[in-house]
């Protein structure tokens, strides 16, 4: 615990109940999260969470997101005649002046409800993978509808036409001077720039939608009940327009990887049937309703997509001089890329495999 008064920050949000105690809660890499305890018995426990403003350059936009998005869900569990809906949907609380964030010079602070009885899982195997796909499906068939505006959180974050410029850009102006010894690298995603664009391509031409996508999909990503049954998605900063490419190939590129994405290892990288079987029959059993043809052909795409694109924003960075992402030693973001670009050519050898199970689902 640092030296933030937290009851002060605490006292411009209309909550329930006399505060007990703050502390940390969870080890979440993005924001301060602490649980608010309070004493009675009937009133709600909460979350408190500073924003990272440093990544989340728009708070107000990023709380419009979650805002629009958390109360068109709760629209539509009450039209199905869901029941115990404030555990099946994020409730942000109010402060005085009316919004869902507080911004005092510690920095942008939140609230939620806490949602009891609840608990996230951090295994990955075929039964957690298939709950995964389908929640996420549901998660973007809810707010497929959806007609508030919505903004990009991060604008641009799955852009492969942007990566691609950062990763020539850097390789023009050769910082460190690591370009040559990593020729091949930089070859091998070049030669593969203009399939791995299609989605923007396709996307100007009219032909390929955007929609509200969660963009983070992880299993630590979903809150179940004490009996196992899926409750909510939660983590909802990211929640913005993308292809629905993001919330598929983003899971299977850490899921569906046999290695950590950062083992030297590469050669004993493989990508696995089993999670992308499991997690593709769940996803396409919720989302296949509202998918357009052309999203579901594309699906193999998405699944090399993400790591292609891992592999560009690692190479680009080791390029750089590494400056964006945490290295443990020097090769980290040269280990990273070629660990990708092992997943890549997995993903590649097994494309037909893909292309039929998917073709079999739909």
């Amino acid at each position: 615990m640092n030296d933030i008064n937290y009851n002060a920050i605490l006292e411009h949000f209309k909550l329930k109940g006399t505060i007990a105690e703050v502390r940390p809660l969870g080890n979440g890499l993005i924001n301060e999260t602490l649980i608010v305890k309070t004493q009675e018995a009937d009133a709600p426990d909460y979350v408190l969470q500073r924003i990272n403003n440093a990544i989340f350059t728009d708070v107000d936009l990023l709380q419009k997101n979650i805002e629009y998005a958390t109360e068109h869900i709760r629209e539509k569990l009450q039209k199905a005649g869901e029941k115990d809906i404030d555990r099946k949907v994020l409730t942000f609380v109010q402060t005085d002046e009316g919004k869902t964030y507080y911004e005092d010079p510690s920095g942008f602070w939140r609230i939620s409800v806490f949602i009891p009885r609840s608990v996230t899982k951090e295994n990955v195997n075929p039964d957690s993978s298939r709950l995964c796909g389908k929640a996420f499906g549901q998660f973007q068939a809810m707010l497929s509808d959806i007609k508030k505006p919505m903004g990009e959180s991060i604008p641009d974050f799955h852009n492969m036409e942007l990566r691609l410029r950062q990763l020539r850009d850097a390789v023009k102006a050769d910082a460190v001077g690591r370009v040559e010894e990593v020729r091949d690298l930089i070859d091998e995603i070049e030669s593969r720039s203009e399939m791995m664009t299609l989605a923007e391509r396709l996307y100007r031409e009219g032909a390929l939608p955007k929609r509200i996508c969660h963009c983070d999909t992880k299993v630590n990503n979903m809150l179940f009940d004490e009996n196992g049954e899926f409750l909510c998605v939660i983590d909802l900063d990211t929640i913005m327009p993308s292809f629905i490419f993001s919330d598929y190939g983003d899971f299977l590129r850490t899921a569906a990887n046999t290695l950590p994405e950062d083992d030297p290892n590469a050669d004993k990288v493989e990508f696995r049937m089993d999670i992308f079987k499991a997690f593709t029959e769940g996803y396409l059993s919720s989302a296949s309703a509202f998918l357009t043809p052309i999203e579901i052909e594309m699906l193999p795409y998405a699944v090399k997509l993400f790591p292609y694109m891992q592999a560009a924003r690692f190479l680009t960075d080791y390029i750089n001089g590494d400056t964006y992402y945490r290295i443990q030693y020097p090769e980290h973001n040269l280990v990273r890329t070629r660990n990708q670009i092992a997943l890549l050519h997995q993903v590649e050898n097994a494309e037909e495999e893909i292309t039929d199970f998917i073709n079999q689902l739909g």
